[in-house]
């Protein structure tokens, strides 16, 4: 008689991504997992601690020699939100990758005994696999992702018409659009458009920590207008997909058209880059954003997360927060960039 295989059971530990080779480990095995984004690779979580101070605690699962999961959890602390364990600190996505029940099961049950350890109220996971006994949020965002053609033409072609009229009012508006890593023009793009919809500015030092972690895998669109940034934002790029990430546009760039030519100029950029896939990001359901890209040619896909524990309520749409809001778009540029970031910090 053959003898029982033997099956090693799933342990789970924290990674040290300051080792090159621990790291890269988990990003062969994150590039390599078909639910991988940008915002499970090592970098995004070493990019947020170092510019923002918030511990990584990024598990793996492993079985014998081999990775079998990932779970990079940020443990964010705020006077006005108190402490949490999210996956992913600044990210929409970067919840649990996974090989099998044993592995997510494994990892659910490491990260509530981790959330008990440092006194964290909750756990929120953003995507991934979600573990069956957790509160699942569901009818609040939405993801945007098509296939992106090869040329320009094609791409011009594949925006439905009337937001195709749009980018071609955008050609005639006298903008420049380059791609490198001008930061402070697109902080201050992106500093004036968060400012205007009511939301706290995260520290510039989060976007150049992107930068020098993401290397050649990041960069920075910016449209002019007469040497003045009118549009900017900051992708990424993984397998063959360009994640427009932070992106915004200042008072004068609706008129000029500028967010119109940005994404289709982002488009082409991405498409001779090699890229297969464009993915716009989340959206509320409800908003300006989520209509915006509608008009692009993209189909929502509902996004469903899962919380343990107490749960923190940080969405700018809530009721409760209307008059914080409203008065925070009154408040000047200077200020708004300077009391902003400590508290966007909060907001991981």
């Amino acid at each position: 008689m053959n003898a029982p295989a033997h099956i090693a059971r799933v342990t789970i530990r924290p990674a040290e991504l300051g080792d090159p080779i621990v790291a890269e480990r988990a990003e062969a095995f994150v590039r390599g997992h078909s639910g991988g984004t940008p915002f499970h690779l090592p970098q995004w979580s070493r990019a947020v601690t170092a510019a923002t101070g918030h511990a990584t605690h990024y598990l793996v699962a492993e079985q014998g020699p081999a990775l079998v999961g990932v779970l990079p959890l940020t443990e964010v602390r705020s006077l006005l939100f108190g402490k949490a364990l999210v996956s992913v600190g600044f990210g929409v996505g970067g919840g649990m990758l996974a090989l099998g029940a044993e592995a997510q099961a494994a990892l659910s049950e490491a990260a509530q005994e981790l959330a008990q350890e440092i006194g964290s109220s909750g756990i929120e996971l953003r995507g991934g696999v979600l573990p069956p006994a957790w509160r699942r949020h569901e009818g609040v965002y939405a993801d945007f992702v098509r296939d992106l053609p090869k040329d320009e033409e094609s791409i011009l072609k594949s925006i439905p018409r009337k937001q195709r009229a749009e980018v071609r009012r955008a050609f005639g508006n006298g903008l420049s659009v380059d791609v490198g890593s001008d930061l402070a023009g697109h902080y201050r793009v992106y500093a004036e458009s968060v400012r205007n919809l009511g939301t706290p500015v995260f520290p510039r030092r989060l976007f150049a920590a992107m930068l020098e972690e993401f290397g050649p895998d990041a960069d920075i669109l910016v449209v002019r207008k007469g040497g003045a940034p009118l549009s900017a934002v900051l992708s990424l790029y993984m397998n063959g997909i360009v994640y427009p990430y932070w992106g915004g546009g200042t008072f004068a760039a609706p008129g000029a058209r500028a967010n119109e030519l940005m994404y289709f100029e982002l488009m082409k950029h991405a498409a001779a880059r090699g890229c297969s896939r464009f993915d716009f990001g989340r959206s509320k359901l409800g908003t300006g954003a989520y209509a915006f890209k509608k008009n692009w040619g993209f189909e929502p896909s509902p996004l469903v997360y899962a919380s343990w524990g107490k749960t923190r309520d940080t969405n700018p749409l809530h009721p409760r927060y209307a008059r914080k809001v409203a008065a925070w778009k009154r408040l000047p540029l200077w200020a708004a960039n300077l009391i902003g970031p400590p508290i966007a910090r909060g907001l991981a």
